[in-house]
């Protein structure tokens, strides 16, 4: 509403009469709720267009001021009732202070709070300077880079965790201190393991840092396409690639976008699908073989990536992780006498082209 208001009159700032008494009663429940550093600086004096030109005064000097005056004003009917939180702060915790223990308690507070303020803009400072070093955005999200984050001072990291789920959620309410260290002890964990956010974010541990964003609706595309050895060609779809299969005699001029495979030691028909617990892929001319899920990890494919992969498969023996490597079983050499051509051409699916 004041937003609109300063926009409908042509204004620049808005003005609020919050006043000391009012930062002290701020400052106890952050403190009683938890908080960090800028929440002990009580209310800002100036918060973008928001201005509060009477948090160098107290209360009663307002009051004593008006009364001077002759200006009338209100006072609100509940500020004396104990339902509230602030008003309970303000009626018996900050009197009590004031009467028992100093009659300055408030204006010490105020005082303190303002070095408090002062303090945070330098960490803000210092967190800009992290965040350029550190972090980098991915997709829908940020990854904080793990050598950099080590580098970060240990006063600074929680507040570039936090900023950096603020980022990506786009708030900072309910952003608590449980999930700065949640994400903390991520980076010491291993990669893949994850944990769920506010805001429907999630936090996973990867091979350069921790990544922070918003969950992904996942759809794995787990249709099969089968090419019956026994033929001579086939075309067919898988997602928004292009697939095509066709026997050819050795010697033959290759296209581009394509990759060959001995038809002669092929047994079985040809599936193009996901991957499968077994399968496995030949990685050496001696027949050394390597499971699939040892060489995603080993070349750190991302978990979220894995199941997105086309595999070219004869039963759970792989003869092509498309867009990473061919199985070396499978080579076409001097005495291979049938060619099988599988070219396949990318849309806006997953991998890199071939």
């Amino acid at each position: 509403f004041f937003e609109q208001a300063m926009k409908a009159h042509g204004g620049t700032k808005i003005a609020l009469a919050h006043h000391q008494d009012d930062s002290a009663e701020t400052f106890f429940i952050h403190l009683a709720r938890g908080t960090g550093l800028r929440g002990l600086g009580g209310i800002a004096p100036i918060k973008g267009q928001v201005i509060r030109p009477l948090l160098c005064v107290r209360r009663k000097e307002i009051e004593d001021y008006l009364t001077q005056c002759g200006v009338e004003y209100c006072i609100d009917k509940t500020n004396a009732s104990d339902c509230y939180t602030r008003n309970r702060i303000r009626n018996h915790v900050l009197p009590y202070l004031e009467e028992q223990v100093n009659s300055k308690t408030v204006a010490h507070m105020n005082e303190t709070m303002d070095q408090i303020r002062q303090v945070q803009e330098l960490l803000d400072e210092l967190t800009q300077d992290a965040w350029e070093n550190c972090v980098q955005k991915v997709g829908n999200g940020y990854c904080i880079e793990a050598q950099s984050y080590q580098k970060v001072s240990k006063v600074v990291r929680p507040l570039l965790i936090k900023r950096v789920m603020a980022e990506v959620s786009g708030r900072e309410k309910d952003l608590e201190a449980v999930h700065v260290n949640q994400i903390q002890e991520l980076f010491e964990k291993q990669t893949s393991r994850k944990i769920d956010l506010p805001y429907q974010m999630e936090a996973r541990r990867e091979y350069e840092g921790v990544l922070i964003r918003v969950k992904e609706k996942i759809e794995i595309f787990s249709e099969e396409k089968v090419f019956d050895i026994h033929s001579a060609e086939a075309f067919f779809d898988w997602g928004t690639q292009k697939i095509h299969c066709k026997k050819i005699n050795a010697g033959v001029c290759l296209k581009k976008h394509t990759e060959v495979f001995n038809c002669d030691i092929i047994k079985d028909n040809i599936s193009f699908r996901t991957r499968r617990e077994g399968d496995y892929i030949t990685i050496h001319p001696d027949g050394r073989t390597q499971k699939l899920k040892s060489y995603f990890i080993n070349e750190k494919i991302p978990q979220s990536e894995r199941d997105k992969i086309l595999l070219v498969a004869e039963g759970s023996h792989i003869l092509w992780i498309v867009g990473y490597r061919k199985n070396c079983a499978y080579e076409v050499n001097e005495t291979t006498k049938k060619i099988l051509e599988i070219s396949i051409h990318k849309g806006e699916g997953h991998g890199r082209d071939n």
